[in-house]
């Protein structure tokens, strides 16, 4: 895989429940990450003192993280009502070259900013409430 366009991680969001998935409007910067606990079985058996994992064990996470300027009401206002109704919609999160994420995210945090002279900002981070499944591109 060889250089990627930034601009080309993009983060979709069910807007009515039904599949039909929009990218999230004005987001500048993106970033997706995946977590695994390990569970650690080290016992005074464990050969030479050496940790042992518990294979396939342990939770697994997800999270998705972005700002941007606000472009679009339609889904300014979804992700608004996300967070003030806790809900857990299923998410799309495309990587080019690499495939699409997709489960359900809440949203856990929103923010938004603005100075005297600049744009209105806002940032947004959202944690996986379920399986995710992955399909590559």
């Amino acid at each position: 895989m060889g250089a990627q366009n930034g601009k080309d991680l993009l983060v979709k969001v069910d807007m009515n429940g039904s599949g039909l998935f929009e990218t999230i409007a004005g987001l500048r910067a993106t970033r997706v990450s995946f977590n695994a606990e390990s569970v650690d079985v080290t016992s005074l058996e464990s050969q030479g003192g050496w940790r042992e994992l518990l294979s396939g064990a342990g939770v697994k996470s997800a999270s998705i993280s972005g700002s941007g300027v606000f472009k679009d009401a339609g889904t300014d206002e979804r992700a608004r009502q996300l967070f003030f109704d806790g809900e857990t919609p299923d998410f799309q999160v495309i990587i080019p070259d690499f495939g699409i994420v997709e489960g359900a995210f809440q949203m856990t945090g929103i923010e938004y900013a603005g100075s005297y002279n600049g744009e209105a900002t806002y940032e947004m981070s959202m944690a996986s409430a379920g399986a995710l499944s992955f399909t590559a591109l």
